[in-house]
């Protein structure tokens, strides 16, 4: 399991428990479910009895023998929390943080490092590490859910050993293109392992599978505590890369030959993920950098298609972020930077067509600048970006 660089790719590899339970009901199991007694010799069994399902779902073979390993969740939050150190010292931490609140993504009052904490260790039964090349199982987890979730990581492991996962899953500087990558991978994984437990294809192919698969995670996702009282931002985040990853990945088996996109073939955006149609189309983003330097940058990324959609979403109170439709955005770039009042947000992002640049202008004028910090400004212009229609935002201190 890695942690990729940022907030919103802040998405370990791990199943969870939503999915496994709609498949469970989806292939009719019956009785009681057992949560306690699981082995660790019962979960290495479970893997050697679902190796040869894993690998003609995916048609690779192992090169090695997966290996497993029973975890508490102990053992998962102190494995969680060293990840989090490692990938977030406190300086980018601070940073991903102020960025987030000045987007008005996040609350002033919330505690990001201990919410993502707490969001695994609800959300996480089990997951693979490619760092040790092993799969845990978590203890307590219901036996037949975990049956979906090491299928689930068992094709990650696969792809660890026909991949280079590093290199895909360390992307620094562009956390969208991250999100992206990662939505291949899960997406790639969360069917494959469907097609482990409903082997039947005409049930996969069905319009109707998709729809109530949809709707089953994530209305047991609003079951969880934690995940229920979470901001938008980090709820849509976390779904993101098994529905959105599936939906594209489902539209690459039906318009690619070549069994899961690699290399130079891996989106490049969020966009082309949540709209295939601009992946075929090589619908490029434009790399957008800011004409100055500053020494005082505390942190600096790419928000992407999929965090704005989900801005827009939190300006107009909705609970979920309108995806289907592509917004137009063309590239983006926002950084934090340190002023002695307090941070300030800069934004530039790019359109395809100047009607869609002038919505967006409209949206950063009203509501946007209506939930500016008190003591703070907003600041919205239209400017051109190579050549392309942009608008640049500000969030920052008044001056005294």
């Amino acid at each position: 399991m890695r942690t990729p660089s940022r907030l919103s790719a802040f998405r370990s590899r791990c199943s969870l428990f939503p999915v496994a339970c709609f498949l469970v009901a989806l292939i009719g199991c019956r009785g009681t479910p057992k949560t306690t007694g699981t082995t660790a010799e019962e979960i290495g069994r479970l893997v050697d009895s679902l190796q040869p399902a894993v690998e003609k779902a995916v048609g690779l073979p192992f090169k090695t023998p997966p290996q497993s390993q029973l975890v508490t969740r102990d053992q998962v939050r102190e494995y969680l929390l060293a990840k989090v150190h490692k990938e977030f010292p406190e300086e980018k931490l601070e940073g991903v943080q102020a960025a987030y609140r000045l987007l008005h993504l996040i609350p002033d009052s919330l505690d990001l490092k201990t919410l993502i904490l707490d969001l695994y260790a609800e959300q996480v039964a089990g997951y693979y590490d490619p760092d040790s090349s092993l799969l845990y199982a978590v203890q307590g987890a219901d036996r037949t859910q975990l049956r979906l979730i090491m299928a689930h990581e068992l094709v990650h492991a696969l792809q660890h050993q026909y991949l280079p996962l590093d290199s895909v899953m360390v992307q620094r500087g562009n956390g969208d293109r991250l999100a992206a990558a990662q939505a291949v991978l899960e997406g790639h994984a969360t069917l494959a392992s469907l097609r482990v437990l409903v082997p039947d294809p005409a049930v996969l192919a069905a319009a109707d599978f998709w729809e109530t698969y949809r709707d089953q995670v994530r209305n047991q996702q609003q079951t969880m505590p934690v995940f229920s009282q979470a901001p938008l931002v980090l709820k849509e985040s976390l779904i993101f890369p098994y529905l959105g990853g599936a939906e594209f990945m489902r539209w690459w088996e039906a318009n690619r030959q070549e069994a899961l996109p690699i290399g130079a073939q891996l989106p490049l955006s969020t966009e082309q993920v949540l709209h295939p149609g601009r992946y075929a189309a090589s619908d490029v983003p434009l790399d957008v950098a800011f004409p100055d330097s500053s020494a005082d940058v505390m942190y600096e990324d790419t928000l992407g298609e999929l965090e704005i959609q989900i801005l827009l979403a939190v300006l107009r109170g909705g609970s979920t972020a309108t995806v289907e439709r592509p917004i137009g955005w063309g590239g983006d770039r926002y950084r934090v930077v340190r002023t002695p009042r307090g941070p300030a947000l800069e934004w530039i992002t790019v359109w395809d067509t100047r009607p869609q640049a002038d919505r967006f202008r409209e949206v950063m004028e009203g509501p946007f600048a209506a939930r500016a910090r008190q003591g703070y400004l907003v600041a919205v212009s239209g400017d051109s970006v190579g050549g392309k229609p942009g608008v640049r935002v500000t969030h920052r201190p008044s001056p005294e």
